[in-house]
């Protein structure tokens, strides 16, 4: 058997700017802006308690939590 070409013949996408990193870096912008905008407070029920904090804090707990949800399900597994 011959060994096989590796060797890509067009563009590769594997820089640091790949279509899917910019459409993630675009909506990490918006949400940013998103939450700058909305900074009155906001009364949150956690579970029992109602506790009442700035909403843009509700936000960048929602944002965070969202992104480590997103991190552990899209992680790479080895193969």
């Amino acid at each position: 058997m011959s060994p096989k070409d590796v060797s890509s013949g067009g563009t590769s996408r594997t820089g640091p700017f790949t279509p899917a990193r910019i459409a993630v870096i675009v909506i990490a912008v918006l949400s940013v802006v998103f939450i700058a905008e909305n900074t009155g407070d906001v009364t949150v029920r956690l579970l029992i308690p109602l506790v009442t904090i700035p909403l843009y804090v509700a936000l960048i707990v929602m944002f965070v939590a969202g992104m480590a949800c997103g991190a552990y399900f899209f992680r790479r597994r080895p193969k």
